[in-house]
C-alpha cells in the first residue's frame, strides 16, 4: 500500500506540544474546541489556503490529556510549502493559542506517516500522594491520590504485564479495532519532589489503556489489592469493576519513536495489519 502525498503536494512533519485542559481531545469536532481543529485552522490561515487541510497524528489523545512530544503530518500544496515553509513555524507561533505550540516543521522523509510509521509511544502519568494534596502550580498535571502508594509494589505488579497481550480488560472497545498491544516499558519512580511517576511505553495504545493500567496499579500501591491483581485482570480480558480509569489530567504523551528513514515505509505497511496473538 502506497502512502505518498498526492502529486503537487509535500508531506510535512510537525513536532508539537499542548496543555489538554481546555481541549475536548485531539480529534476535530464541529462544536467543541480540539487540538486538531486549532492547528488545521491556523495552518490554513497563515498559508492562505483555499481548501481545508487535514492532520494525521501519532496518538489521538483524549479530552484533558496533555502532550509534550506529539507528532503529526500534513500534506501541503508544494507551492505553498516552497513559498512559506521556512517561515511556517514562526507564523504558527503568532497565530496559535497559548496552549498549543509547534516546535519543529520539516519536510518528512519518504514513507513517513505520523501514525503508522511510529514504533512506540511513551506516556508519563504523574501522581501526588502527599496528605496535604498537590502543589497548586502542578495541579493541572498531577493526580492527587489520598493514600500513600508504595512504588516498589507497583513496579512488581507492572513487571508482570510486560510483553504482547490482549489488553481488552484495560481498553474501551472500539468496533473493528484490536486490543492486542506490546507493552515495552511500565515502571514507577519517586521523583525528588515526591511525585510517583509512571512511565508507560508500548507499540500502540488503545482507548483508556494507560489510565486504566494506572488505576489498577494504584490499588496495589495503596494496599487495596495484591501485586498479582493487575496481571489477573489482564488475563481475564474483561473490564473489572474495581479498576477505575483515572482522571486524564495526570497523563502526558512524552515522546513518539520512529525507525530509521529507510524503514519508515515498511513500518507504515506493517502497522496497518490487524494483529492477532501468536499463541
Amino acid at each position: 500500500m502506497s502512502d505518498e502525498p498526492a502529486p503537487g503536494r509535500v508531506r510535512v512533519r510537525l513536532d508539537l506540544s499542548y496543555d489538554g485542559a481546555e481541549f475536548s481531545g485531539w480529534a476535530r469536532q464541529t462544536s467543541r474546541r480540539t487540538v486538531q481543529g486549532e492547528l488545521e485552522s491556523a495552518i490554513r490561515t497563515v498559508l492562505r489556503l483555499p481548501e481545508p487541510v487535514e492532520l494525521t497524528v501519532a496518538g489521538r489523545t483524549d479530552a484533558g490529556v496533555h502532550a509534550r512530544g506529539q507528532v503529526a503530518h500534513v500534506d501541503l500544496p508544494a507551492e505553498a510549502w516552497a513559498a512559506e515553509g521556512t517561515r511556517l513555524r514562526r507564523r504558527l507561533a503568532g497565530r496559535l493559542p497559548w496552549d498549543v505550540r509547534v516546535w519543529q516543521v520539516a519536510e518528512a522523509p519518504a514513507g513517513f506517516n505520523a501514525r503508522f510509521s511510529a514504533i512506540w509511544r511513551r506516556y508519563a502519568y504523574r501522581v501526588g500522594d502527599h496528605p496535604g494534596g498537590v502543589d497548586p502550580l502542578l495541579r493541572g498535571h498531577v493526580l492527587w491520590h489520598d493514600r500513600p502508594v508504595d512504588v516498589d509494589l507497583m513496579n512488581t505488579a507492572a513487571a508482570l504485564m510486560l510483553g504482547e497481550h490482549d489488553f481488552a480488560a484495560y481498553c474501551k472497545k472500539r468496533e473493528g479495532a484490536t486490543t492486542i498491544r506490546t507493552l515495552l516499558d511500565l515502571r514507577w519512580e519517586r521523583t525528588p519532589d515526591g511525585l510517583a511517576v509512571a512511565t508507560v511505553r508500548a507499540d500502540a495504545f488503545c482507548h483508556n489503556m494507560v489510565r486504566a493500567l494506572v488505576g489498577a496499579m494504584l490499588l496495589v500501591g495503596d494496599g487495596h489489592r495484591a501485586v498479582g491483581f493487575p496481571a489477573e485482570v489482564l488475563a481475564g480480558r474483561v473490564r473489572h469493576s474495581a479498576v477505575n480509569v483515572v482522571r486524564p489530567h495526570g497523563l502526558t504523551l512524552e515522546e513518539v519513536g520512529y525507525p530509521a528513514d529507510d524503514l519508515l515505509a515498511a513500518r507504515n505497511r506493517e502497522a496497518r495489519n490487524l494483529r492477532t496473538l501468536c499463541r
